[in-house]
């Protein structure tokens, strides 16, 4: 596991890149969105719940980054004609795409798995690996036109060690670290598409928040702050690392 937590990204990093960031209304993927946007890239954001998208394409704006475009859309409900109808207008838009950041993930319940409802389990499973892994399909046309193109999994550290009562969201995040390896393994021929995995770690997120609520917030890192890796990966100085494992945090927590 690498991390690149003291990574000095230059203001121009991601200039002319167009990126796609998922779950970016809030939290890590509202960080990212903006940190992607202050280095250049003109940042797609998709989300569920409009009012946090404009919210954040507004601040974009108000810092002078170019200008975002907003795709709205649910993992939960998403179908895959969604996800082509998606890639269609994007091809039409932008002709080609240049990141994509799958940030959006669902918790589900801490609980043991005996108690484990299993609707709850097929929504996680859902939002976490199944959406993903078709959107992706549907996205890869778009990633292959780029010169230089990286596609980033948001995984865990329960998604790399098991851990009791993490049920859904664990197994989520080791099918995550799995498709990781297969699809980076299938393109690695191709020479400029590369898919990696990434570990926030402990981060003041509401997520965090409802997994651990006797936590002191104070205490964890904001999503600002572990930017860095993020933005490594993103742009062209992470070429050539591929099917890898990343955490945000030199603790990898």
């Amino acid at each position: 596991m690498t991390s690149k937590i003291d990574y000095q990204a230059p203001d121009g990093l991601l200039e002319n890149r167009i990126i796609l960031v998922t779950g970016a209304g809030d939290g890590i993927g509202r960080a990212a969105a903006l940190a992607f946007a202050r280095h250049g890239a003109t940042v797609i954001l998709l989300g569920r719940t409009i009012a946090k998208l404009e919210k954040v394409y507004d601040e974009i704006e108000a810092n002078g980054g170019p200008q975002p475009a907003i795709f709205p859309l649910n993992f939960e409900g998403a179908t895959l004609k969604d996800y082509h109808d998606m890639a269609e207008t994007l091809d039409k838009e932008f002709g080609r795409l240049d990141g994509l950041l799958h940030n959006a993930g669902l918790l589900g319940r801490i609980t043991p798995f005996e108690q484990y409802n299993p609707e709850l389990w097929e929504q996680v499973m859902q939002v976490n690996i199944n959406g993903p892994i078709w959107m992706t399909q549907a996205l890869l046309p778009l990633l292959k036109y780029s010169a230089d193109s990286s596609v980033v999994f948001t995984s865990s550290s329960v998604g790399r060690r098991g851990r009791a009562y993490w049920g859904a969201y664990a197994v989520s995040k080791f099918a995550t670290e799995g498709f990781v390896e297969v699809l980076a393994d299938e393109l690695e021929h191709l020479g400029n598409i590369r898919v990696n995995s990434l570990n926030p770690g402990a981060t003041r997120t509401q997520m965090r928040k409802t997994a651990y609520p006797g936590e002191d917030p104070s205490s964890l890192r904001t999503p600002e702050e572990i930017m860095p890796t993020y933005l490594w990966l993103m742009g062209p100085d992470s070429r050539g690392h591929n099917g890898e494992k990343f955490d945000a945090q030199p603790s990898g927590s």
